[in-house]
């Protein structure tokens, strides 16, 4: 079963500083090569938030079923001001699998028959 990782960010004013073809330059020049080099197993969401919640203003939603290349994303991220500047205060990250309580239910019944 894929893996959905949801990762909760909050803009910081040196994000929200820069001009928004600033920011469309950063995301084109620096986060799709990130994006495209992880996209064979990775699929990443990006979410704005900022109308609805006051200390998530954008969040990102990863699926993959390969945790390494989930694990390349992250550590690509954290070489860019995503992280070094920072750009976004990552807040949490939530790992998680779709209905997986399932697959345990299954598993229970077979070892209790």
């Amino acid at each position: 079963k894929p893996y959905t990782v949801v990762v909760l960010m909050n803009a910081t004013p040196k994000w929200l500083s820069l001009t928004r073809d600033e920011r469309s330059k950063f995301v084109e020049k620096e986060l799709t090569p990130i994006f495209i080099r992880v996209s064979k197993t990775v699929k990443i969401r990006l979410f704005d938030s900022e109308y609805f919640h006051s200390s998530i203003s954008d969040f990102m939603i990863v699926s993959t079923t390969n945790l390494r290349d989930y694990q390349l994303l992250i550590e690509l991220l954290r070489d860019t001001k995503i992280y070094g500047a920072p750009y976004f205060e990552i807040k949490d990250i939530i790992v998680g699998q779709e209905n997986l309580f399932e697959d345990f239910n299954e598993q229970f019944k077979k070892e209790n028959q």
